[in-house]
């Protein structure tokens, strides 16, 4: 199905993946959940809150305590709103972490051992609203799980309503809810180090345990359909990714309160999308660990100015946006290592296009070396494979690549006009007949968090980034060479000097 799947929803020149084609505005989902009936917590705004440079934020940082502040914090910096932009007489919310679209699929949950003072011992799971910065308290219970890990300890979970994309997207809106997923896993990544604590994924917990634990299961409180995506322990020290969550599995109300606010008064249905949800929600053998690699950056801004001034944009501009080798290297060295305990299974094939003491062409990151005497066989065999003085980058062919890139990517400028531009080469059929079918969406995840990672580098920089899903598969392949699918691209992204529109006015996320 997986297989089936992906080469179904590939885009190519004499067709793009199915969709409807237009967009149908009586059924534009809301981008916002809301469970009507749950009690609702106000929580404190930190735009005010200190945080450290972000080039610090891969140094030992002491450890925030657990507080509604903090907890705050973590949420407006990772899922809350940055800003809200108008034009036209139209307002549209722009977040912390990138969607595609900024259709914004992905929910997130909090289960929290008790932390207020009403709580008394219970612990208790919430749903973030991020239009609203606060939290929609749905059950509460008394467990002993959280005995196994250090204090200060709490779970976050994350879920997505496929509709979201699909509404727009069609049947290839799957690939971009699983890269959105890896977005927001990304920027909690981020958000938890300015607090000093540490994110670690639960590489073994079923989605069935996730959606128990979500309130995903009870049916009857949802029209849309919400899909388990994954769980992890933020805590103040480094947690197993093999922890078992039994203990508090078996702990939970069978009723939650609060239901699901309809989205759209109808769907569109596409049969192929529940289809792939459910071949990928069997999780199987879990990878190896690998070590993160130390990474060096040049100074720059507070971290919540990052995160809050991170942007998508839709031009680049092509006579400022060359940038230094310092920054280009910079950017690859912040996506060298797994985004969690996982092996890198995501390569990025590179087109250079502005880069001081680089000529234009096109390169390889090879994230794992693992892959590389691999990549070299069923890649094409005219490339040079020169060694840069990047470790992990080579050349493969020098020549001028901008109409190339930009007719690869759906023909949108922004792929040629920039820096550079890539596309993100996965290990692909032997990362799924090993690890299983679940493995799909771990892959999008892997890309997304490196996207969501670029986007924050070029806004420390002063650059700027933008994702793109829209390409055409195959010919980026045979541009590459491949013949096969045991390497396939899931994610492209550009880097540059945005365009800012004077016409479209900011204004602050929360009064």
């Amino acid at each position: 199905m997986v297989f089936k799947y992906h080469e179904t929803t590939k885009h190519a020149q004499q067709r793009y993946a199915r969709s409807l084609g237009y967009m149908d505005w009586s059924m534009q989902p809301d981008p916002f959940r809301v469970y009507n009936g749950a009690k609702t917590i106000k929580l404190p705004l930190a735009i005010e809150n200190s945080t450290p440079p972000y080039h610090l934020l891969d140094a030992q940082l002491p450890s925030a305590p657990l507080l509604k502040e903090s907890i705050s914090q973590l949420l407006q910096f990772s899922m809350g709103l940055a800003a809200y932009k108008e034009s036209g007489g139209s307002s549209w919310a722009v977040r912390c972490n990138a969607s595609s679209g900024n259709l914004h699929p992905t929910e997130s949950y909090l289960i929290m051992p008790p932390l207020m003072p009403e709580q008394d011992s219970k612990s208790s799971i919430y749903h973030y609203r991020p239009k609203d910065h606060a939290l929609e308290e749905l059950a509460s219970f008394e467990t002993a799980f959280w005995k196994k890990l250090p204090e200060n300890s709490f779970i976050v979970g994350l879920s997505s309503i496929s509709w979201r994309e699909a509404w727009k997207y069609g049947e290839r809106a799957f690939r971009y809810t699983q890269l959105d997923a890896g977005h927001a896993w990304q920027a909690f990544v981020v958000s938890a180090k300015m607090l000093g604590w540490k994110v670690t994924r639960l590489d073994r917990v079923s989605d069935a345990d996730i959606s128990t634990l979500l309130g995903l299961t009870q049916k009857d409180r949802f029209f849309e359909d919400e899909n388990p995506d994954m769980l992890f322990i933020i805590s103040p020290e480094d947690i197993s990714p093999k922890l078992s969550i039994d203990a508090l599995v078996e702990n939970i109300p069978l009723k939650f309160e609060g239901i699901a606010n309809k989205l759209s008064p109808s769907m569109q249905k596409w049969d192929i999308i529940p289809a792939i949800e459910e071949a990928t929600s069997q999780v199987q053998i879990p990878q190896p660990t690998t070590l993160r690699s130390e990474i060096k950056k040049t100074p720059s801004r507070e971290s919540k100015d990052v995160v809050l001034n991170r942007r998508s944009v839709h031009v680049m501009q092509k006579d400022i946006s060359t940038i230094t080798k310092e920054q280009f290297h910079n950017m690859l060295a912040s996506v060298l290592d797994s985004q969690d305990a996982k092996e890198n299974s995501a390569h990025l094939a590179i087109f250079v296009h502005q880069v001081q003491d680089y000529e234009a062409g096109l390169y390889v990151l090879v994230r794992n070396f693992r892959d590389k005497g691999d990549l070299e066989k069923e890649m094409d065999a005219k490339f040079s494979w020169t060694h840069t003085e990047f470790e992990h980058l080579y050349l493969l062919q020098t020549r001028d690549l901008t109409s190339t890139s930009k007719a690869i990517s759906c023909s949108q400028d922004i792929a040629s006009d920039g820096a550079f531009s890539l596309g993100m080469l996965c290990n692909f059929t032997n990362q799924l007949k090993q690890h299983g079918a679940h493995r799909y969406k771990e892959l999008y995840w892997e890309c997304g968090a490196i996207g969501q990672q670029l986007y924050l580098e070029a806004t420390s920089m002063g650059l700027s980034g933008t994702g793109i899903g829209c390409f055409l598969d195959d010919d980026m392949h045979r541009l590459l060479g491949l013949t096969n699918n045991r390497y396939q691209i899931l994610y492209h992204f550009t880097v540059g000097r945005g365009y800012v529109d004077s016409r479209i006015m900011t204004r602050p996320a929360y009064s």
